[in-house]
């Protein structure tokens, strides 16, 4: 029997219930910006050293609940551990991002893949999860996750990260066919991925879609949109997934919210490009909403953090429904001191609103 949560703010927030204050968690909370998560990783040797060892990726979890009143846990792991898990050969150059030894280009690449086995070759990430929640007690909710489809089959024929990723765009263009293949094996493999984190005790599950805001607005449907849906799609369907809250994030796709919301997802994740009362309007209703406060405000003074936050806040309004984060990851360069100042204004700010 699971331990009863004594912080449930984030999980009513998604069901846009009534709330005492606005619930904050921030995208990358476990990450080089913090000293303790830099000592850690050093202990490991290596970031995927330290993804795929569940004690360690237990620990830099917890980090920031221990420096910051943070509503929300969220699982240290990587977005590209299914393609990892595929056989595809995933290393980390130090300042270089992600690479892969063997990209998939092309009809026999995609056809060599399939869904990893959820409980074998990803059973560090089930690992990790189950002593997670172990050890948080019930102290906040725990969000598991899943790079998205699309962002997924970018890192895997382009070989590494680019800024345009030309060479998955040219597939979608000359084999639309091969790439909807692709998406197809890589969406069944992010619902089973996303079921299993639920299994071993994860309370919300989120999707991010890095780069579907690079696609024009019918490619975005076509190769993106709909893999996302799929996804949401099975998880409802699933004993295990069917009652947790699902976010989908799309970094740069703002126009896209409402139909985004028609998937049957709890939650849309919102960039600083989009004011969270235009996004609301977009929304109808229909989903609650995370964000979006741009991480580059984290540089500026304790002041201007704190005028920023409530600027955010005040731009979603004293409705149910909001979960405040940033609109992007922490960069590494951030004074952790001034993520407190962050998490401190979201609570003491939003408290006023919520009271009136």
């Amino acid at each position: 029997m699971s331990t009863p949560l004594k912080n449930d703010r984030l999980l009513r927030a998604l069901r846009r219930e009534p709330i005492d204050t606005t619930p904050v968690w921030v995208m990358r909370q476990a990450g080089r910006y913090l000293p303790e998560y830099r000592a850690t990783r050093a202990k490991a040797g290596s970031f995927m050293a330290l993804a795929q060892n569940p004690e360690l990726a237990c620990e830099v979890t917890l980090q920031p609940l221990k420096r910051f009143e943070l509503d929300a846990a969220i699982l240290f792991s990587d977005i590209l551990t299914i393609p990892d898990a595929m056989g595809l050969g995933l290393s980390f150059a130090q300042g270089e991002g992600p690479q892969f030894a063997r990209p998939v280009r092309s009809r026999a690449d995609v056809e060599r893949l399939g869904v990893p086995d959820m409980e074998s070759e990803l059973r560090y990430v089930m690992d990790a999860i189950r002593l997670i929640r172990r050890e948080l007690d019930g102290r906040v909710p725990l969000i598991g996750f899943s790079g998205s489809p699309w962002t997924l089959a970018c890192y895997m024929v382009e070989g590494e990260g680019s800024r345009d990723f030309a060479t998955v765009k040219a597939m979608c263009w000359n084999e639309p066919a091969l790439a909807h293949k692709l998406l197809d094996t890589l969406a069944r493999s992010v619902a089973a991925y996303l079921i299993a984190q639920a299994a071993a005790g994860a309370q919300a599950l989120m999707v991010f879609d890095t780069w579907g805001g690079l696609l024009t607005p019918s490619a975005f449907r076509e190769f993106s949109l709909h893999y996302m849906a799929r996804v949401v799609e099975v998880l409802q369907a699933d004993v295990h997934a069917r009652d947790l809250p699902v976010v989908l994030f799309s970094k740069g796709a703002g126009a896209h919210l409402a139909e985004m919301a028609d998937t049957g997802c709890a939650a849309l994740g919102v960039d600083w490009t989009v004011d969270l009362d235009v996004a609301r309007s977009a929304v109808n209703g229909k989903v609650a909403l995370q964000g979006n406060l741009d991480p580059a405000v984290l540089r500026a003074s304790p002041e201007i953090i704190r005028r920023e936050v409530r600027n955010v806040l005040d731009s979603y309004g004293p409705h149910p429904g909001h979960v405040f984060n940033l609109g992007h990851g922490i960069t590494p360069e951030v004074d952790p001191e001034h993520v407190k100042v962050l998490v401190d204004e979201v609570h003491a700010y939003s408290r006023t609103l919520h009271d009136a």
